[in-house]
């Protein structure tokens, strides 16, 4: 069996609410096997800029601290459904590789239609943590090519297997992500198949979800990032 290293799309570091400096994070994620992560702590219009100008300068100045892929990315955070489209372009303007949405998930009091807004806005790149993700929903993902996130974080991993099954019907790719905030969060390649198991997909949907649809992902949020770079 070939060997795979680890693609997570959604972690978070003391710039929001998580344990660790990026350095810190990104030194441990690649010890434990990643090839690459992106940093996409809480955001708003308050500190947006603030965020991705940090991690932009982390990447410049410590380019080969790490010998992992660093994507810069944000996580917006119960933001009202119709501020999502507008803080979203503004993000990839000021340079974020990757655009999160913190989605409807089952344990938090986010705003009805946030789903539906982060789908429908062409630069969220992921839905993380959706809680029950609508069939309609993920056919629109589907169609736009917006990732859903299958999760290992307690708590919002309770949908996980809806999410898994209104995904698999709709065809929208899935991946599995950790929502990270400390150290002990951090999964390895073979607990993200678990995980991804667990939820009630296939052998062939687990290495969709693990290998290929990551895979896809980082390429695409790294030419995005080439082409504005060379714009």
């Amino acid at each position: 069996m070939a060997t795979h290293q680890r693609i997570d799309f959604h972690t978070h570091t003391i710039y929001s609410d998580g344990a660790l400096l990026p350095s810190e994070l990104l030194r441990r994620a690649a010890v434990m096997g990643h090839r690459a992560l992106a940093i996409t702590d809480h955001a708003d219009a308050s500190n947006l800029d603030g965020l991705i100008s940090s991690l932009r300068r982390l990447r410049e100045e410590q380019p080969d601290d790490f010998g992992i892929q660093l994507l810069i990315g944000v996580e917006l955070t119960h933001v009202a459904p119709g501020s999502i489209s507008g803080l979203a372009r503004r993000a990839k303007v000021l340079g974020a590789d990757l655009v999160v949405m913190h989605g409807e998930t089952i344990v938090e009091p986010v705003t009805p239609g946030t789903n539906r807004a982060a789908i429908a806005s062409p630069d969220v790149d992921l839905l993380a943590h959706p809680g029950l993700l609508t069939l309609e929903e993920a056919r629109a993902a589907a169609e736009r090519g917006c990732v859903i996130e299958l999760t290992s974080r307690r708590g919002h991993s309770l949908s996980n297997g809806h999410v898994a099954r209104v995904c698999a019907e709709s065809g929208a790719a899935m991946v599995v992500n950790t929502d990270t905030h400390s150290p002990s969060d951090l999964i390895d390649f073979e607990f993200a198949r678990t995980v991804a198991a667990a939820a009630g997909l296939d052998a062939a949907q687990v290495e969709a979800v693990t290998v290929a649809n990551p895979e896809a992902l980082l390429e695409r949020a790294l030419l995005a990032s080439t082409r504005r770079d060379q714009a």
